[in-house]
């Protein structure tokens, strides 16, 4: 059995799916099934925009937030292997 390629989205394509849920007045479901996503792809890509629009201190992490998260563990990533060495 082989494994689908999983597909990769842009910045601003995910924007503007989010963008057409919150105006058209449509479902997750609909808008998702009309531009051939996964509605689980979708439904996340909606609560991370607001997440990002309403941040909170003690709540989820914003998109910028956990790009630093990322770039912090791989930089200590980093430092360890160098101090290890």
């Amino acid at each position: 059995m082989s494994k689908k390629k999983r597909r990769a989205f842009t910045t601003e394509q995910k924007a503007e799916a989010v963008k057409i849920v919150k105006t058209s007045g449509k479902s997750v479901a609909q808008v998702a099934q009309e531009l051939g996503l996964t509605v689980s792809a979708l439904r996340s890509w909606v609560k991370q925009d607001e997440i990002n629009q309403n941040p909170s201190p003690r709540g989820p992490l914003t998109t910028d937030e956990r790009a630093e998260l990322a770039r912090l563990r791989k930089d200590l990533k980093r430092v360890e292997m160098e101090r290890d060495f």
